[in-house]
């Protein structure tokens, strides 16, 4: 007795097409390969390389010569010298005090900022160029006209202060002073940027989730912290990922307005790094106090991703 064999329920036959489109794909993907590699051989000349000559330089003995230096075995001394060092421990104070000052007053003030913006209908592209002014300069410039600012003899806040009956001051001539200057500085330029992020994600939210709040009977104050701020978090998370990333490593600002003075008083991780090198040609413990600094920057972000994905995984 003859048997027949049905097709199984589903089974296709093999598409001859395929092998020939699963080969395009890696014809492709190869092609993508090769337009990408001169931008990701310079990204790796200028960044992967440095941080890796920074690493070893760290850990050797760093001979300086007349025609430069030299690198002569292997060493941990000096991240002895960086750690046991009371300039880099109040360094390492100062950027921590400034990046979350400085991160927390953009951080509300930008949101305030942002608020207002989503409520304007007409004339909100000019309030946005506008905003983006400072933001837009660079900072070396933004600093020197800080500088005039702060200039003791004509400058407006010195002026300013002479209004007031408060004499003349030398803002940048007292280490208390010279600190809540360059924040304000500092505030001034990176506000703007953190009012555009935050305003961005204001306009992803849907309106109907507003409409209905308010027929639940929720008033304005009550919205804002139970439905805007919640559904605000990744926008102000990526915020203030961004801006600690930039002022914990603050470099231009305070070498153009103090050079790190009045005594010490502004010296940042950035700033010890470059006086370490280039004024004192430690070039050895100058370069631990950049790995340090790199290390601490990723380990911080390390820690904020994931308490970040622990609140998003709750909600």
């Amino acid at each position: 007795m003859a048997t027949t064999t049905l097709p199984l329920a589903g089974a296709q036959a093999a598409s001859p097409k395929a092998p020939r489109r699963d080969s395009y794909r890696r014809t492709m993907a190869r092609l993508g390969w090769v337009f990408s590699a001169p931008a990701l051989i310079v990204i790796g000349l200028v960044t992967i390389f440095p941080v890796l000559f920074s690493v070893i330089m760290s850990l050797s003995n760093v001979n300086v010569l007349g025609s430069g230096f030299q690198l002569d075995g292997f060493t941990l001394s000096n991240f002895g010298v960086v750690f046991g060092s009371s300039l880099w421990r109040y360094a390492l104070v100062f950027t921590l005090g400034y990046t979350i000052v400085t991160v927390f007053v953009e951080i509300v003030l930008g949101t305030l900022i942002a608020l207002v913006l989503e409520r304007l209908t007409v004339g909100r592209g000019w309030m946005m160029a506008v905003l983006l002014i400072p933001w837009s300069l660079i900072t070396v410039i933004s600093a020197t006209l800080w500088d005039y600012i702060y200039d003791p003899t004509y400058g407006a806040a010195t002026q300013i202060f002479a209004s007031l009956g408060l004499g003349h001051p030398v803002i940048l001539g007292s280490s208390v002073s010279a600190i809540i200057a360059m924040m304000v500085a500092d505030i001034w330029k990176t506000t703007p940027f953190v009012a555009i992020i935050i305003l961005a994600g204001l306009v992803m939210i849907s309106r109907d989730v507003y409409e209905a709040a308010t027929i639940d009977g929720a008033n304005g104050w009550k919205i804002f912290w139970q439905v805007t701020l919640p559904l605000l978090r990744p926008t102000v998370a990526l915020a203030v990922l961004f801006r600690v990333l930039q002022a914990f490593g603050v470099f231009d600002l305070p070498f153009v307005l103090t050079q790190g003075g009045p005594q010490n008083s502004t010296t940042s991780l950035a700033i010890l790094g470059y006086q370490a090198m280039f004024t004192d040609l430690k070039f050895g413990p100058g370069a631990a106090v950049a790995v340090t600094t790199a290390a601490l920057v990723v380990l911080g972000c390390l820690l904020f991703l994931r308490v970040f994905r622990s609140q998003v995984g709750e909600d």
